[in-house]
Parts: C-alpha cells; structure tokens; sequence
C-alpha cells in the first residue's frame, strides 16, 4: 500500500479539494478499506448529518465508499475533519487512536487524511481554537497527537492559516490573529516551528519517497522566530526541504522543480462565484439580457449543488449562496414590470423547467411567485406550462 499524509487547511470536503483526495486515492488497492473519524464533530447534535454528507462526497465525488469508525486499525485510508481539536484529542488519546494514527505514519503505510480542526492535531502542539477565540480563554497549547515527529519535523500545524472572515478583526491563523499567535509562539518548546497550512491548501506528503507537494490555493507557511518562508500552491520539494526550513535553514534551499502530481488548476471557492454570479447577473439585467441572467441563475443553483456536500459549516457559505438565489429569483420577477414580456417570460419558464426537473420545486415554486408580482402569470396545463400578461 502507498504510505501518504495530507493536511489540509479546510475546504476537505468541498470541490476545491476533489482533485487532491483523487490524486491520493488512486494508488489504494481494489476493495480498500476507507474510513471517517468522526471524532472531532461527534458531540454536535447535527453529527450524523454531516457524516452523511461527507460519505456521500466521497462516493460521488472521488469514488470511495467510507465507513463511519471509531478507530483506524486496518483501515487503508483514513479521513478526518471538522469539530472541535481538544474533543478530539481527549477521546483519541483515550481510545488509543492517537497511537494508532502516529503507528501508521512510522510504519509509512496507508492514507491518513486530516483536515481542519483534525489537522490542528497534527503537531506537537494543538490550538484549542473553540476556547481561545468562541469562549475566551487565555491562549495556550495543548499537547497534540505529533504526527510530524516521525517524520522529523519539530513542529505545530496551524489550519485555516488565511482566514478572513473577520473583517474588522484578525481572524488568520485559525482565527487567533497576530497578536496572540505571537504570545503563544514564545511558549513553544524551543527550536519548533510553525507550519501555516491555507485555507483550500493541501500540505501531501509522499511517506515512501518524501517528496512534498503543496496543493490548492493557498500555501504552506514556515515560521519561525525572525523567519518567515510561504511554499505556494504548485511547489514540489522534498521533506528534507521543508525539514531544513523548520530548522532554520536559509529560504532559497527548498524548490528542486518538479511535476505537479495534483491538477495545477485550483477550483473556484463558493464565495467567489457568489461574487462573480452577482456582478455578471447585474450586468445582464443592466443590458438587458434576461437569457444570460436566467442562465447565471441556472449557475448558482448548480454551484448549490456542487458545494451542498461541504461539512466546513462556520463559514456559511451554501446558505449565503441560497440567499443569493432567491434574491436573483425576485429580481428576475420585478424585471418584468420593465421589460418586454416575451423576452423575459419565456427563459424564465425555461429556468422554471430546469429546476423542477432537477427536484428544486421549493425555488421554482418561488421563482413562479416573483413572476406574478412583475405581471407575468404562470399556468400549468396538460400541454405544458404558459404564461400570460398579468393584466389580460
């Protein structure tokens, strides 16, 4: 069996990161035993909700059928996500899981996946992000599971390393900004370093031949006192490399060039396309083109569609995408009351069409109401639907 880990920053369960659990997937033997660890979400109310969810990613998306598992032995692959890191370290160091996952990296056999607040244990060190920054305790470390110590490297891996979702506030490096990630650096044992893994950025280490790639979006950061090293997404090195770069070694050290194992072509995020889709369908309305506006509606539903499987939930970017839709359906209807009738009716009778076959009558029924308010009226007959001015 191929030995790798992967880390990644988040997005594990979105399209972002489809071409990196392929790419890794690949080498596993027919019949392969894969198994989720639901550990780290298991005390949310929503648990099996979102096992159902990352299970039906997997199968659909990369073509594994997963097992939910409360352990790893003779498990090929193994994948482990979103929660909370200190419920996970607990139950894991409990349970004897952690050993388990440490084994299999020594051993350098089989998949090991951790992404988000799984990946936050994967150091010697682990942020408890849910108490610092969601309850206010002091900043400290916890002691994590230490995967990288086989492999040499005396450090602590911190997700979601870009985040933005502040705003006004600093929110990166897994939303304890610069300032208390300073303090807490100072309380590292000494020589560890920092590897800041981005959001939609995977760290994919080859464990039989050590070759290291950074994949996705983003990059992997090293950081050390007075040293700061970013390998971008599309970097081939060595583990030695980055080894040397954890240690302190000079930054020009790392990248004998190499071919990308993982597509070099990141996908889009759902918070750009929400971006994108909102701009675009403003601009077809302003034209007017009400055949480019349904169709960019036709877009973000399948966009919906695609991202629905994804369990990363503080983000919230499927709902803001919903909400986005419904808008874009109501402005479509209110462009009506200007717009020439037939030229506005009957894309959006095609649109209609479109999400009923697809199963999204909650938004065709919605989209037929918006119709209404702009003058367009919709009847459904035996022959097909038709429509009508509003005032006939």
């Amino acid at each position: 069996m191929p030995g790798s880990l992967v880390l990644m920053g988040s997005g594990e369960t979105s399209p972002t990161m489809v071409e990196v659990h392929r790419t890794v997937a690949r080498g596993l033997r027919a019949g392969a035993r894969a198994v989720l660890l639901d550990t780290p979400y298991a005390f949310q109310e929503n648990a099996a909700d979102i096992s159902a969810r990352a299970r039906r990613y997997f199968a659909r998306s990369v073509g594994l059928e997963v097992e939910v598992a409360a352990g790893v032995t003779g498990a090929d692959w193994v994948f482990s996500g979103p929660g909370s890191p200190t419920y996970a370290l607990d139950r894991w160091a409990a349970s004897g899981v952690a050993g388990d996952l440490r084994a299999r990296v020594r051993a350098r056999q089989g998949v090991t996946v951790l992404a988000s607040a799984a990946a936050c244990t994967a150091g010697l060190a682990t942020v408890p992000v849910y108490e610092i920054y969601k309850v206010g305790a002091e900043p400290h470390w916890r002691e994590g599971v230490d995967l990288l110590a086989p492999l040499g490297l005396r450090a602590v891996l911190i997700p979601h390393f870009d985040n933005a979702e502040g705003g006004t506030h600093d929110t990166r490096y897994c939303y304890l900004g610069e300032r208390r990630l300073s303090r807490m650096e100072r309380e590292l044992p000494p020589e560890t370093a920092v590897l800041g893994l981005d959001e939609h950025t995977a760290l994919i280490i080859d464990l039989e031949s050590e070759a290291v790639e950074v994949a996705g979006r983003g990059g992997l950061t090293v950081r050390r006192p007075g040293a700061v090293s970013v390998l971008p997404a599309g970097t081939r090195t060595s583990l030695a490399a980055v080894r040397g770069l954890a240690e302190g070694a000079v930054p020009g050290t790392v990248a004998p060039p190499g071919p990308a194992v993982v597509a070099a072509e990141p996908a889009v995020t759902l918070e750009e396309t929400i971006r994108s889709c909102e701009e675009l369908f403003k601009d077809a309305v302003g034209r007017p083109d009400m055949v480019a506006a349904a169709q960019l509606v036709l877009d973000l539903e399948a966009e919906i569609v695609k991202w629905a499987a994804d369990t990363e939930e503080d983000s919230g970017g499927v709902e803001q995408a919903r909400e986005l839709l419904r808008l874009l359906i109501a402005r479509l209807g209110e462009a009506a009351a200007t717009a020439n009738l037939r030229t506005l009716a009957e894309p959006l009778l095609d649109l209609r069409a479109e999400l009923r076959r697809a199963g999204r009558y909650e938004v065709a029924d919605a989209l037929r109401k918006a119709m209404a308010r702009g003058g367009v009226i919709v009847e459904d007959t035996p022959a097909g639907p038709r429509w009508s001015p509003a005032s006939s």
